[in-house]
């Protein structure tokens, strides 16, 4: 036993893959003694995660907010106040923050105005133009107090690495790494920009977001596809409105609008904070006091309280374009809470995840139906009734017909049994190993520890997950399979040829 109390996390990690699950127990044990956690007076929830193998450390704050959480009219907005968040703070990005502040919040002002008159039935072109060249003159008056990347900088000076942010349907997440002995700067920077948000060059970033749209959407037939096919699938879950926003809403949303989207969703009990790697816990709750105490408590964040109901039967919708044709077929399935999760999870990999997936070898080796074949489980997001669903790339000559058919069989088949225990123990290996690979160093562990509190309520939820999926059946697969896989909760969309 006290040789295994010398083991590294990353050594007790990959121990875990190959273990079985009543083994599983004994090693969260001995993880249990890395970790440290507390929560603030204000409700602010701290992971710390003792790693000392090198003088390094990362940080990860996980707000639990995302694309599902925006209200109508301002899609994407979660995604505008990320960026906001490497703009740098009252002191840090400014020459002169009092006079820049004048100027931003006069242009808000001025942008409203243009907004008002934009949205009327019959615009004033003449008050359009007054009021658009007023907002831009401010823009440039604004630039003028701006000391670009100077947040940036700072870290990259200390010797911080991996300064980034990700949002998605659920959540919203800000994360880099630093020696551990200049701790005590990222709690100074992290608490500083969120409790002091600046909307500096606000409508600058927005323009940066519909760039992204462009590029990952409206440029791209995948992007346009999966977009279309979210819209379709939900007809009231807010899980069929984009992340990055309709362009519209990007267009429409104030920094206004951005204030009262973080004075609602950016309150202490909405955001858990974890620490990875060589630092103290005593020292971090500490700093951890000192520095995010005083954020103010506010009221709990809003929840998302609509369901999408039942599908009343098949959904199709095509895209036409030059681009090379894709298939999406999809399926309504559970939220990650449920207890058909994880059969769902380990089903779609045996259907259609990976070269070793049923659909990978039947359409693509076999057949030579497909170039490619993938699988989006969980999409797009999972805190909430997510989807299943399997993309498809026809070969040349294929018809989509022949394709989608031939989909269908291999599902059929799954529904009457034909299921191997050696395909459940290899899709077991398979999301059991992307698991681990999340976790072997210390932004992963910050993130998936911060994460799964978050969505969970218990880091130790990461582990536990591995035994649920251990305890899934091959009835299991068969059942959802027979409960979920069926024509009338199914949505397919596709791109395809435009008639010339």
């Amino acid at each position: 036993m006290e040789q295994l109390k010398k083991l590294t996390v990353t050594s007790l990690l990959f121990l875990l893959l190959f273990s079985f699950s009543g083994i599983q127990a004994q090693y969260l044990e001995e993880f249990e003694e890395k970790v440290t956690e507390f929560t603030l007076d204000n409700g602010l929830h701290f992971i710390i995660i003792e790693r000392h193998d090198a003088p390094v450390a990362s940080f990860y704050t996980h707000v639990d907010v995302g694309g599902a959480n925006e209200p109508v009219g301002n899609t994407g907005i979660a995604h505008i106040f990320e960026h906001m968040a490497f703009k740098g703070t009252h002191y840090i990005g400014t020459t002169n923050w009092e006079e820049e502040k004048k100027v931003i919040e006069e242009m808000d002002q001025t942008y409203q105005e243009w907004l008002r008159e934009k949205y009327k039935a019959n615009p004033d072109s003449n008050i359009l133009n007054e009021k658009w060249t007023e907002f831009q003159e401010l823009q440039e008056e604004a630039k003028q107090y701006v000391v670009n990347n100077e947040f940036s900088q700072i870290i990259e000076q200390n010797g911080g690495s991996g300064l980034n942010a990700s949002t998605g349907a659920d959540f919203t997440n800000y994360f880099y790494s630093l020696p551990s002995n200049r701790a005590e700067l990222w709690f100074n920077l992290e608490a500083d920009r969120f409790k002091n948000p600046t909307y500096r060059e606000f409508y600058v970033e927005k323009e940066v977001v519909r760039e992204e749209r462009r590029m990952r959407t409206d440029s791209n037939p995948i992007g346009r596809l999966i977009e279309e096919f979210t819209a379709v699938a939900y007809t009231a879950h807010p899980y069929g409105r984009p992340v990055v926003g309709w362009n519209s809403d990007i267009t429409a949303t104030t920094i206004e609008d951005a204030r009262e989207f973080y004075e609602k969703y950016y309150v202490p009990s909405n955001i858990t904070i974890a620490i990875a790697g060589d630092v103290d816990p005593d020292q971090m709750k500490e700093f951890a006091e000192m520095y995010f105490s005083d954020l103010p408590e506010g009221e709990p964040a809003p929840m998302v309280t609509t369901i999408e109901p039942d599908q009343r039967g098949e959904r199709r919708f095509t895209i036409e374009g030059n681009a090379q044709p894709v298939m999406l077929i999809g399926y309504h399935g559970v939220e990650e809470s449920h207890e058909d999760f994880e059969a769902l999870n380990l089903l779609g990999n045996i259907i259609s995840s990976g070269r070793t997936s049923r659909l990978y070898k039947k359409l693509v080796e076999e057949e030579q139906l497909a170039l490619q074949v993938g699988a989006f489980n969980g999409f797009p997001g999972s805190k909430y009734q997510s989807m299943f669903l399997t993309l498809a790339i026809p070969n040349m000559s294929v018809e989509l017909d022949s394709l989608e058919a031939s989909v269908y069989e291999e599902i059929e088949a799954v529904k009457e049994g034909d299921l191997t225990q050696e395909e459940l123990d290899r899709a077991r290996t398979n999301i059991r190993a992307g698991i681990i690979r999340g976790l072997n160093n210390n932004t992963g562990l910050a993130s998936n520890f911060a994460s799964t509190h978050a969505t969970k309520g218990d880091w130790r939820e990461v582990f536990l997950r591995l035994d649920r999926i251990q305890e899934v059946t091959l009835e299991d697969l068969q059942r959802v399979a027979q409960d979920y896989l069926v024509k009338d909760n199914r949505t397919v969309g596709a791109t395809v040829q435009a008639d010339s």
